[in-house]
Parts: structure tokens; C-alpha cells; sequence
């Protein structure tokens, strides 16, 4: 089994699943930087542009990209990444604005194992 970098619970997968079926693909951002930067935004994929030094952190579920920014990146890279959907409003401009949840993110250090096995981290490639 290969280790990966990013998964969902089950009531993020509910909700991701609901947003794709009215949205189409979808893509997470987390920045990293303070206020909206430290959740993960989610927009329809179609308006998201990842810049060059942006990673892609893998496929949460079907239809559903997860992507950080390089300096996020650098502070979570030997952390597996969690998408959770809690009670709640994200009180942005992303997907989960007004369905009574919101993403979350939570982490857990990989084991020395699940490094060794890890593939290398993707760039976005776009400028």
C-alpha cells in the first residue's frame, strides 16, 4: 500500500460528493496564511488557477483536487493531511458557505514507514 498525502472523513466525503454533484470538479486550496488562509478554500475547478509553486497534494475523493501553497507545503510535507466537515460556517467565499458545514483540516505525522513508501511531492506546474 502506498502512503498518500491527503484523505477525508466520512462527512467531508458526504459534502464534497454534494458539492460535486451541483458544482462539477472541485479543487481545496490551503494557503497557509492567517484568517481564510488557514482553512481550506474550495472552489469550482474551473476557477482555480495554481500558480507554479503551488503542490498538489493528491485527489481527495472522485472529482475533488487538493492543492497548498509551496510555504504551507514546507511546514506540512511529513504531515498526512485530513479534510474533515464540521458543524458550522466557513463565513467565506468557498463551496461550503451555507450548508451548515464547514472544512476543516486536521493532520498527523506520517510514520517512518509511510515516508519511506511516500511518492515525491507535484507541482502544479502553471505560471
Amino acid at each position: 500500500m502506498t502512503a498518500t498525502r491527503v484523505s477525508a472523513t466520512p462527512s467531508a466525503l458526504r459534502l464534497i460528493e454534494k458539492l460535486v454533484s451541483e458544482h462539477g470538479d472541485i479543487v481545496f486550496f490551503q494557503s497557509g496564511g492567517c484568517c481564510e488562509g488557514s482553512v481550506p478554500l474550495c472552489l469550482p475547478a474551473n476557477e482555480f488557477r495554481p500558480s507554479a509553486s503551488d503542490v498538489i497534494i493528491g485527489e481527495v475523493a472522485p472529482h475533488a483536487m487538493f492543492y497548498m501553497s509551496d510555504s504551507h507545503f514546507s511546514f506540512a510535507e511529513n504531515m498526512h493531511t485530513i479534510i474533515d466537515a464540521l458543524p458550522g460556517s466557513s463565513g467565506s467565499f468557498s463551496l461550503d458557505c451555507g450548508t451548515g458545514l464547514a472544512f476543516i483540516t486536521k493532520s498527523r505525522l506520517y510514520t517512518d514507514e509511510e515516508l519511506a513508501e511516500l511518492p515525491p511531492a507535484e507541482r502544479a506546474g502553471y505560471s
